[in-house]
């Protein structure tokens, strides 16, 4: 198992993070190639992706990091393992990797979001530290 982050465009990439995303969220929007390499070149975006002892990708997840008056703030986003993958400890070492990660980035604060519905996933961000937060969160599409 490997994990790196991916700056450089590669369709295979671009194909499996397509089909993570998918696995994610039926709803999720077709990530276009312009976006892809965006993605790829934004200096406070950072995609990380796993791969599996043959090298395939297996999960992924980005680190948002953004200065805030009140400290460096990071942000985990779009964190998936392939189906097929599961069960094998790939979301814990790629959540893990990427606390890790924040921190050397210099973030005061890591946070994420999870639909309630995903047990599991719940509770592996339990277990590696992360607390609940009662806030209320707010969305507006644009």
């Amino acid at each position: 198992m490997e994990i790196r982050r991916i700056t450089q465009y590669d369709p295979a990439l671009l194909d499996a993070v397509r089909s993570l995303l998918g696995q994610l969220s039926p709803t999720a929007g077709r990530l276009t190639e312009a976006r892809f390499r965006e993605l790829l070149a934004a200096p406070s975006a950072h995609l990380l992706m796993l791969f599996d002892d043959e090298g395939r990708p297996a999960g992924m997840l980005t680190v948002g990091l953004y200065p805030t008056p009140g400290g460096v703030k990071a942000w985990i986003e779009d964190v998936a393992v392939d189906r097929a993958c599961r069960g094998r400890g790939y979301g814990r070492a790629i959540v893990s990797h990427a606390i890790g990660y924040a921190r050397m980035l210099g973030a005061d604060m890591l946070g994420l979001t999870s639909n309630p519905a995903r047990v599991a996933a719940n509770g592996l961000y339990r277990s590696l530290g992360f607390e609940p937060y009662t806030t209320n969160v707010y969305r507006m599409k644009l």
